[in-house]
């Protein structure tokens, strides 16, 4: 078996364990499912953009950035949740700087 294909497997499996031990909570289910569904998304986008030649376009770029800025923005918010509100800026401002920061990398400082 190809090492990326158990890793599918891992991650099909620990979302199926997320979904059953959340059961009855719509919103943690429909976490579990966005962020399992954006990471996979993401990891087809980089492959897409490690391409030779074809991955560097625009279109790619936009997508890996946002996938990635969405998986930090949803986690952040559910880590800043369960801390007190100055924590909770802080995590915040943790997600964002990266966000920004790659924001300017695929846009500016990778820009051909």
């Amino acid at each position: 078996m190809e090492l990326t294909m158990l890793g599918f497997v891992v991650l099909v499996c620990n979302s199926c364990l997320a979904i059953y031990s959340s059961w009855g909570d719509a919103g943690a289910v429909a976490f579990v499912l966005l962020a399992k569904t954006a990471l996979v998304l993401l990891f087809l986008c980089l492959r897409e953009f490690d391409r030779p030649g074809r991955g560097r376009d625009n279109k790619i770029k936009a997508a890996v950035w946002a996938l990635t800025a969405l998986l930090m923005a949803m986690f952040a918010s559910k880590v800043a949740s369960f801390m007190p509100p100055a924590v909770g800026a802080v995590v915040w401002a943790m997600a964002v700087a990266p966000a920004a920061a790659g924001f300017w990398a695929m846009f500016q400082y990778l820009n051909p």
